[in-house]
């Protein structure tokens, strides 16, 4: 005669298994930060850097603790059952068979749905703030990608940097000689990004933020640094032979101190702008005989 498992004596090994997954979970996160936590792992520079990073952080962090909540309860579940209703010894032919449980499939259909518009409008506040910020910007500056380097246009002050190749030979730093882009600080920036050639991307990682480049398919970054410093940038798209000298550097610096750059950009006779004129386009203008 079939007999149905008992739960009762499986109980003292889920309990032990469930004191040791979160002694497991305590030692990991031993091992973490409270900054890392807090910033979800992203770089430590990037707490503060724009108006922008806060507001992804928040997503990310959000995002994480709930699926490890559900996470943890889907495979506490796992596991409590495979436990309390293993097979013992003086079990004979098969346990009680359930067809379904009412309560349980609404639980498991209606979960998922919430979890997925509850991302769904969070994302979309974020984009608001963030990649869809069309704020006008106290400082428009130009910045052209080219194979394999960066050209800056200061656009209000009327001058401009022409970057050149960073050389990767082994003995030397990037940032010693790698193209620099001045930001004044606690001003709304309006970033415009032109490619000269192919496809290339804009990333500041302490930014938290990536903008593809594609030729004739200009685009603006608008947002506002907020925190005084030096930060690394790359292009993030492979771009050709030369990908992984495309580096820049980003200092956000005083208003004082952004203007004095500039001036002596001005002073040694870097003045107009860098133009179209400059690009090498792959595809026929306008008009043209194909």
């Amino acid at each position: 005669m079939d007999s149905p498992n008992q739960a009762g004596p499986g109980r003292s090994w889920a309990k032990r298994l469930g004191t040791l997954g979160a002694v497991a979970v305590l030692a990991l996160l031993s091992g973490c930060t409270k900054e890392q936590i807090s910033t979800g792992f992203f770089p430590a520079e990037s707490k503060g850097a724009t108006n922008h990073t806060e507001a992804y952080t928040s997503l990310w962090n959000g995002a994480w603790i709930a699926l490890l909540i559900v996470g943890l309860i889907v495979w506490g579940l796992i596991l409590w059952s495979m436990i309390a209703y293993r097979r013992r010894k003086n079990d004979r032919g098969l346990p009680v068979q359930l067809r379904y449980s009412m309560p349980i499939e609404i639980l498991f259909t209606v979960t998922p749905v919430i979890l997925v518009v509850g991302f769904f409008f969070q994302s979309v506040q974020v984009m608001e703030k963030t990649t869809d910020d069309t704020t006008p910007g106290e400082q428009v500056i130009e910045v052209s990608a080219k194979q394999w380097a960066w050209d800056f246009n200061y656009v209000n002050q009327d001058v401009y940097f022409a970057g050149t190749q960073v050389n990767l030979d082994g003995s030397e730093k990037p940032g010693e000689t790698a193209p620099t882009l001045y930001l004044p600080v606690d001003t709304d920036l309006e970033i415009k990004l032109h490619s000269r050639d192919v496809i290339h991307s804009f990333w500041v990682p302490a930014f938290l933020e990536k903008r593809d480049m594609i030729p004739g398919h200009d685009q603006s970054l608008n947002l506002r640094a907020e925190k005084e410093g030096e930060y690394v940038g790359k292009c993030a798209e492979l771009c050709g032979e030369y990908h992984s000298e495309m580096l820049f550097n980003v200092k956000v610096v005083s208003k004082v101190e952004f203007e004095d750059y500039t001036e002596s950009l001005a002073d040694k006779g870097n003045t107009g702008q860098l133009g179209s004129e400059y690009d090498r386009n792959w595809y026929p203008k306008e008009g043209a005989e194909k």
